[in-house]
């Protein structure tokens, strides 16, 4: 089974506001960047939105390691919030339905497919691949709104 690293991220200017994401797929010494963006979002879409397209761009199951400084995305599957969760008909804790079913349903669809690892980066710092990941997405987000570049603070 081919081992795939993908880099994500997720921005948003004003949350909710135009979004982007952006993704890095690594096979051996082939890497592909995606992105893209909605004009009315959040960051926690973006986040999500990230590895999703990643992964509905491999073309065959892999052992795939998600890299993501989201903690929401992240603590999901580290700390069982998606199987919470499910087993709460998709209601939080506080019994409220659970933001962003959409996207946590089809992300649930596409790791059936692959085996995941996921690790936690932390955002805006070393992480090569990480910061390249949060300049496309902010690129992305300038492409739908070139007058109101976004700031280096949104996120």
């Amino acid at each position: 089974m081919k081992t795939v690293e993908i880099y994500t991220d997720g921005a948003c200017s004003g949350n909710p506001g135009p979004g982007g994401w952006a993704a890095i797929l690594i096979y051996k010494d082939t890497e592909k960047e995606l992105s893209g963006s909605e004009a009315d979002t959040t960051n926690n879409r973006m986040e999500l939105y990230a590895p999703i397209k990643a992964l509905e761009a491999l073309k065959q199951p892999c052992k795939v390691i998600i890299y993501t400084d989201s903690a929401y995305v992240y603590n999901a599957f580290s700390q069982g919030w998606l199987e919470t969760w499910q087993n709460n008909n998709w209601l939080t804790s506080r019994k409220k339905p659970v933001e962003n079913q959409d996207l946590w349903h089809r992300l649930l669809e596409l790791i059936k497919i692959h085996h995941i690892e996921w690790v936690k980066v932390k955002g805006h710092s070393d992480n090569e691949k990480n910061n390249r990941c949060d300049v496309l997405a902010r690129a992305a987000i300038n492409q739908i709104n070139p007058g109101n570049q976004i700031n280096p603070g949104d996120k």
